[in-house]
């Protein structure tokens, strides 16, 4: 692993501007966890519960030592309490935990917590605050309601994958989970909504949210619903080149390196234009709109691109930062760890883990002037936080005696 970067410490442990905001996360991979992530990130007290066999990104990706790295991130910020939730007792402390919560999420098939006495009429009821959200592939209602769903399948369906990858080669999925982490950013705004309307609107009741993941993902495609609406037009696959405006691509320097660009504003296309086809270029009948350009994107490609292969990486850098033509270097992430942006801003943040040490991960985002957010925790073990939870519970009222198990059980 690269050292080269000298990522500051995770901040010491900030209140944030959610402090006080009680999150139940029921839910597992990927879209359900991530929302109450965030929510941890900006101080919300997040209590994660999973199967006591263990939560299953527990298991997913990459280990070290066997513990998984992927759960060290997701699950930062929680509090981990193990529950079975067909098992009377454990369900008896899920109600005790949502009577307090202001948010709870979950991502079971659509019915499930209805057959377990455990949907939204049972739960409102316990707690008439309550906001819960629903994550599912399809949502709550039509045909395919009760199918399981996962990120690949809206990727699929949301028309991502169909205009994704090279004209002549198949659609193509991206690498890691884009739909679920859509889904999770429109899961989380809309509990802000929910919790503001509740105790700013003055309502003070929660409500559900049906969140389907296919759903978001297609809202962020673009005018596709109108354009094929009035003009019949189905979008195809363009490899890295855009329907909108040129040139827009990824092109290779003479040392093998990848940059990208996308020239949409006119001033932006004068600028790699004459820089790269010389003076003048630019004022060419054949580019003077996005149409034109795009219509002659390949003799556009093969000016841009052609200079670009003459030169090697860090000049192509400077000389467009010198003309102010937009452009930037296709990283992996050992050269992510090397940028001197990423280090100036605190990108990637070191964070002590009891079972690694020192950990990097991505920081919380996006930074806030008075209220920022922080890593105060990694993911824990299986368990890790029962008695204390429960020891609130009981503090409160809650529960009974029942509840803690001995340390061999955990």
């Amino acid at each position: 692993m690269s050292e080269a970067m000298n990522t500051e410490s995770a901040a010491p442990m900030a209140e944030g501007p959610l402090k006080g905001l009680r999150v139940i996360d029921s839910a597992t991979l990927f879209a359900g966890p991530i929302i109450s992530t965030l929510m941890g990130d900006f101080g919300a007290d997040v209590i994660k519960i999973e199967h006591p066999s263990g939560d299953p990104l527990r298991n997913m990706g990459a280990k070290k030592g066997g513990h998984g790295l992927w759960w060290k991130t997701t699950a930062r910020n929680k509090r981990c309490i193990a529950l079975d939730l067909k098992a009377a007792e454990d369900a008896e402390i899920f109600k005790a935990l949502v009577a307090d919560a202001d948010i709870l999420v979950e991502n079971f098939r659509t019915g499930t917590l209805e057959s377990w006495g455990l949907g939204w009429d049972v739960l409102s009821k316990i707690n008439p605050r309550l906001v819960m959200v629903r994550v599912t592939g399809f949502g709550q209602t039509g045909p395919y309601n009760r199918r399981a769903g996962f990120g690949t399948l809206a990727e699929a369906m949301s028309g991502f994958a169909h205009i994704t990858g090279q004209p002549d080669g198949p659609p193509t999925l991206p690498p890691f989970g884009l739909a679920d982490g859509i889904a999770a950013y429109y899961g989380c705004f809309a509990s802000m909504f929910a919790i503001y309307e509740r105790d700013i609107g003055g309502s003070g009741q929660g409500q559900y949210i049906d969140l389907a993941i296919y759903e978001p993902i297609f809202a962020l495609l673009g005018p596709q619903p109108i354009i094929f609406d009035q003009l019949g037009i189905i979008q195809n696959r363009t490899g890295n080149r855009s329907v909108n405006n040129a040139p827009r691509n990824a092109y290779r320097t003479r040392d093998g390196r990848w940059v990208a660009l996308s020239a949409a504003a006119p001033s932006i296309v004068k600028r790699v234009l004459d820089l790269t086809g010389g003076p003048g270029t630019a004022d060419d009948p054949r580019f003077q709109t996005n149409l034109d350009r795009i219509k002659y994107v390949e003799e556009i490609d093969a000016i841009v691109g052609g200079w670009i292969a003459r030169h090697d990486l860090q000049e192509v850098l400077e000389i467009f930062e010198r003309v102010e033509a937009a452009i930037a270097p296709i990283y992996d992430i050992e050269q992510i760890f090397h940028d001197p942006q990423y280090i100036a801003r605190n990108s990637v943040v070191s964070v002590p883990d009891e079972d690694l040490g020192p950990v990097r991960m991505q920081n919380v985002f996006p930074v806030m002037s008075r209220t920022p957010g922080a890593i105060r925790s990694t993911g824990g073990r299986v368990d890790q936080h029962r008695d204390e939870i429960l020891d609130e519970l009981r503090a409160a009222g809650r529960l009974p005696a029942f509840g803690t198990r001995a340390e061999g059980e955990r």
